[in-house]
């Protein structure tokens, strides 16, 4: 896991952004307790954000596909068109 990822920060402040308002702007609320919100925050989007990758990485091109992949000499060419006209 990644806990030093920009999109990870970025998620823990989304998480933990009404303590951290609570305690920086309205000031009802001690920094020390929004800072510990945030630090706990950072691991769960860590979580949330790998979970995420792992479920997009199975939609990437010829994941997951059993077989072998094809190369540009196994696609058939159209009719007519041959390897030197091919730009």
């Amino acid at each position: 896991m990644y806990f030093a990822r920009w999109s990870t920060l970025l998620v823990a402040a989304l998480i933990a952004s009404p303590a951290l308002y609570h305690a920086f702007v309205v000031a009802d609320l001690a920094y020390g307790d929004a800072l510990i919100r945030f630090l706990i925050a950072v691991p769960v989007a860590a979580i949330m954000l790998s979970l995420l990758r792992g479920l997009a990485a199975g939609y990437r091109r010829g994941a997951g596909m059993p077989g072998r992949r094809r190369s540009d000499a196994d696609v058939p060419l159209p009719p007519g068109l041959e390897p030197d006209e091919i730009v």
